[in-house]
């Protein structure tokens, strides 16, 4: 029977919450500088007023902002997980440490990089910035993505996550249960709810203990109480949409709007703007590229959802496709396609647990022939110039400024295309019905978030 692996950090984290001296994990050198400079006193640090990046704490933050709030993170789990051990240590191990584990273990932290540089674009120069509250926002980001993360899996039934067992198989697989399979898969997945839930209790947790003045505080938690409820909304439109065979491109939209667009770029940058104090011209013109970048995001994802390396990925290819997931590719290709035999591939291939590597191979061609993956990626780089077309308008602080685009960026690989190897050597051409080649429309690339 396998035992479940604790990764390094859980380890150092148990060891301190127990008083154990863990100082080999913070040698004297600048990635300490930094930590105090994150940690020490709440305090305040002027922005540099110039193009170029600045000095001091906030210039280490600057040089890697995913290793401040990991840093960070592990300074409020310890803390968590002594609390947990308090209440009960069968909790605190089984559950507590497997959160700690999954929230420091792996992700790319893209969510609180976005609160960083969404305050670091929109504070004037002559304003000082809240280094503390920003890395601990960064955290509660993160804490929130666990949930969201670890109770998806479960709704999919994944297997894998970040290229290992998703937190319900790990728990079903868990040593000394004396249950048949059937329990053991049923425990696994009640007790992911459960991490799940406790990472969102963690996560309003560290919100409501962060030092923030009152008038920041009442920004941020506008901010934050709209993300959560987005988020479950976006999630639930997906489940919605495999049960029901919606298969709408309006409907598409919409769940990624949602699910992408505001959740993971768009609100994270307002709470960036909300620690700021930005003007609201500036907050709303923030929020839209976010929305606009957000939505690359998402294309981007479903692309490699169906093309991506599992190696890479770290989920198994052709996960939507088995779901059901209404994509807004998918949504695209079955327009394009028609009534032909392209669309019936797509359709018999929708939703089937049992999909096969040829029938994916099939599915493939007809995204390419049909031209959908094409035009996915054309409209990816549309929303791309109009993130950065809003990021212009918001008139952010520059070096801040170029930062964030690069963010946009990475995160929606701007400049790469992940189906262009099946494009160059396509299956054999499958008929295809009338084009459909409109734009991305709607709450995207228009108006402001509610």
């Amino acid at each position: 029977m396998r035992r479940t692996r604790r990764p390094e950090d859980v380890v150092m984290l148990r060891s301190r919450a127990k008083g154990q001296s863990f100082s080999q994990d913070h040698p004297r050198s600048e990635t300490e500088a930094m930590d105090g400079a994150a940690h020490a006193g709440r305090g305040r640090y002027p922005v540099h007023d110039g193009a170029g990046p600045p000095h001091g704490a906030i210039g280490l933050v600057d040089q890697d902002v995913a290793g401040a709030v990991l840093r960070t993170a592990r300074a409020v789990l310890c803390e968590k997980l002594d609390q947990a051990y308090a209440i009960d240590a069968v909790f605190s191990r089984d559950v507590a440490e497997r959160l700690a584990g999954f929230t420091l273990g792996g992700g790319s932290r893209m969510r609180s990089q976005f609160i960083w540089w969404g305050m670091r674009a929109t504070t004037a120069g002559s304003q000082a910035v809240d280094v503390e509250p920003a890395l601990r926002l960064g955290v509660a980001v993160e804490l929130v993505q666990t949930c969201a993360l670890v109770q998806d899996d479960v709704m999919d039934g994944s297997s894998l996550r970040r290229g290992r067992p998703a937190v319900h198989v790990d728990f079903a697989e868990s040593p000394g249960l004396s249950c048949g399979p059937k329990l053991r898969d049923s425990f696994g997945r009640s007790a992911a709810v459960l991490l799940g839930d406790l990472a969102l209790a963690w996560a309003d947790d560290t919100v409501a203990e962060t030092t923030m003045r009152p008038a920041t505080r009442q920004r941020v938690s506008a901010v934050w109480q709209a993300m959560r409820t987005e988020m479950v909304a976006g999630q639930y439109l997906d489940l919605h949409g495999q049960v029901t065979g919606t298969r709408s491109e309006a409907r598409a939209l919409r769940t990624a709007y949602l699910k992408s667009a505001l959740y993971s770029v768009a609100r994270p940058l307002a709470l960036g703007a909300a620690l700021a104090g930005a003007a609201a011209d500036a907050t709303r013109a923030l929020s839209a590229a976010g929305r606009c970048a957000g939505l690359a995001f998402q294309i981007r994802d479903d692309l490699l959802g169906v093309f991506g390396d599992p190696g890479k990925t770290g989920k198994p290819s052709g996960g939507d496709i088995r779901e059901g997931k209404p994509t807004c590719l998918m949504a695209v290709a079955r327009s394009r396609a028609g009534t032909s035999r392209a669309r019936a591939v797509l359709d018999d291939a929708l939703g089937r647990a049992d999909l096969s590597d040829e029938t994916l191979t099939d599915v493939r061609d007809v995204l390419v022939t049909t031209g959908a993956c094409a035009e996915m990626e054309d409209r990816a780089d549309r929303l791309m110039k109009h993130a950065a077309r809003h990021l212009a308008e918001a008139a952010v602080e520059p070096y801040a400024g170029n930062r964030l685009l690069g963010l946009f960026e990475s995160v929606t690989g701007a400049g790469t295309t992940p189906s262009a190897e099946a494009r160059a050597e396509p299956g054999p051409a499958l008929p295809t019905g009338p084009s459909s080649r409109s734009g991305a429309t709607g709450p995207a690339e228009g108006g402001t978030a509610r």
